[in-house]
């Protein structure tokens, strides 16, 4: 008799392909992208030479505070409070509200720069109500404002740029301590659980929620603006 003749059943899992939103949202969140982020480490330069930051756990937990305690945490309910503004004048109140926040010259500057980069290399796509803002726009404002404007929901848009933000910062640290890739790798993978958390918890916040406890960081952003050798420009 001829042998049996065993038939593998071969099934598909169609899934849905991605949208322009999520295409869009990692375009702009990527380091390509033109805001001029790798020039800035928020502080991490003064504290790599005061010797805060000198190691990988030294890194993790500096990084840690300024994600639950400090400009991350403000950012993330700024993006929010711009991405659900309806009227140009809500969206501008936020705006410079965003702007006043900033503890030193050069985290306003940095934050500004960013912004502005930001809204007008996204401008390719189509407008938003930042139009008008010329000069005084935030970074989490601009990335708020005009991921609603493209149809990107609040919550990836508040996830991707906490993670983005904790990526540039990692890479500054790698080149500063120095630390190995792998070393800095380790460190944004452990750091996940804070950034889902952060995103999370913000989603409520209102804005008499801004604010921070990260004073350490605030006062590196300071002593940066007189430091001898730099590397970046925050």
């Amino acid at each position: 008799m001829p042998a049996a003749i065993a038939t593998t059943t071969m099934t598909t899992t169609m899934t849905k392909p991605p949208d322009a939103s999520l295409i869009r949202l990692l375009a702009w969140l990527s380091p390509a992208f033109p805001t001029g982020a790798y020039a800035y480490s928020h502080g991490l330069e003064w504290a790599v030479e005061a010797g805060d930051i000198s190691s990988e756990s030294s890194l993790q937990s500096w990084l840690a505070d300024v994600l639950a305690h400090g400009a991350a945490r403000s950012d993330a309910i700024l993006l929010r409070h711009a991405h659900r503004a309806t009227r140009f004048e809500e969206l501008a109140a936020i705006a410079e509200l965003a702007a006043a926040m900033a503890p030193s010259g050069e985290r306003q500057a940095e934050t500004l720069a960013q912004g502005n980069a930001f809204a007008s290399a996204a401008r390719v796509w189509g407008p938003s109500l930042l139009e008008g803002l010329a000069g005084r726009i935030a970074y989490p404002v601009a990335v708020g404002a005009i991921a609603a404007a493209h149809g990107i929901a609040e919550d990836p848009a508040c996830g991707g740029f906490l993670q983005a933000f904790t990526a540039n910062l990692v890479s500054a640290a790698v080149r500063l301590v120095p630390l190995g890739q792998t070393a800095g790798l380790r460190v944004l993978a452990a750091l996940e659980p804070i950034v889902l958390g952060l995103a999370a918890e913000t989603a409520s916040a209102s804005l008499d929620d801004l604010g921070g406890a990260c004073f350490r960081s605030d006062i590196a952003a300071m002593r940066h603006e007189t430091q001898y050798t730099r590397l970046f420009r925050s």
